[in-house]
């Protein structure tokens, strides 16, 4: 049987773990922005009314994201679930450490799984499928549009797919596929939880030609996403200031969380979103962070450096307490 996937947010067994109260925790194991789109009411209609696929919610997105289309699913995980039994059965390259989610959907669905090496220059022909997230998720590590392209198009001349996970793309969307996606054989997943802090309504998109996209709604059927979270989607997605006000905030308090890592002796890759420290002392960190009520993300796969990922405080408060905490850990 396998073993469940470990994610972020884990924080009532954090609290179990520790015996420490959970409202008195400071919750960093996530990229969730903590300071996310703030959703209005929700009309008495998203609740009564089954959703309907033409009220406007796919087109949306599919101009948010500069993509033809755009299918809106429950979260991007549904569609990670769903992807693999779509595709002709071959063998996908994963990158070992990036969103566990990926390698175990493929085998599921028969595929055999290689490592991607993702500073190659090319695609070896021994892969049929790849999946990157960019920027990744938890290393920041991040690829250029131009070697995206260049991988799809050699896959692609195979009957293979490029599938790239943009879930952290929202703060830097120059790099972003979305605009390339009627492309066959190349699929970008979004996802609103992390840029607009709206990770419990669970709705993201896929982007990718017609066909995919067709195939995808058969198999998830009707109804994914519910009537108010559709609207919580909508209205953010309409709201440009918001998100401009949003972009540059994140971009200044991504550098000053990388910063106050850094300034502590860590090595850090960054995200607006998350810093990510690979050390051999990493699960030590963690335990101390987490005995001062602090919870992280703590990465420990066999046969690799340990490794923290810590996310955004929100309020001034809670930047002076991970910073007061990472000094008397340092000292």
């Amino acid at each position: 049987m396998a073993h469940p996937i470990r994610h972020g947010g884990n924080l009532r067994e954090a609290a179990r773990r520790y015996a420490i109260p959970f409202d008195d925790w400071l919750d960093l194991s996530t990229g969730i922005n903590p300071r996310g789109y703030p959703v209005p009411p929700v009309p008495p209609d998203a609740w009564r009314r089954l959703p309907e696929d033409d009220d406007g919610l796919a087109d949306a997105a599919a101009c948010h994201y500069g993509a033809p289309l755009a299918l809106p699913v429950a979260g991007s995980q549904a569609a990670i679930r769903a992807l693999p039994a779509l595709l002709r059965r071959g063998t996908a390259g994963v990158a070992p450490l990036t969103y566990g989610e990926y390698a175990p959907a493929f085998m599921r669905a028969g595929h055999t799984i290689a490592t991607l090496d993702v500073a190659a220059r090319d695609v070896p022909d021994t892969l049929d499928h790849v999946i990157v997230a960019n920027p990744n998720n938890p290393t920041a590590e991040r690829l250029s549009r131009d070697t995206l392209l260049r991988w799809h198009a050699q896959l692609a001349a195979r009957g293979g797919t490029l599938i790239v996970d943009e879930a952290f793309a929202d703060v830097d969307p120059a790099a972003s596929l979305a605009s390339e996606t009627a492309r066959d054989g190349l699929i970008v997943l979004r996802s609103v939880g992390k840029f607009f802090g709206l990770a419990g309504i669970r709705a993201g998109f896929v982007l990718a030609a017609p066909s995919m996209l067709d195939a995808l709604r058969d198999t998830l059927g009707a109804w994914t996403v519910s009537g108010p979270a559709r609207h919580a989607v909508e209205t953010a997605f309409a709201d440009a200031a918001w998100q401009r006000e949003t972009r540059e905030r994140l971009q200044q308090d991504g550098a000053r969380l990388a910063a106050l890592i850094a300034s502590q002796g860590f090595d850090v890759h960054a995200t607006p979103l998350f810093a990510w420290t690979p050390t051999s002392n990493a699960p030590e960190l963690q335990h101390a962070l987490a005995l001062r009520g602090i919870w992280t993300r703590l990465f420990d796969l066999p046969g690799m450096t340990p490794s923290l990922r810590i996310g955004l405080p929100g309020a001034e408060g809670d930047w002076a307490r991970l910073s007061r905490a990472l000094r008397e850990i340092r000292a």
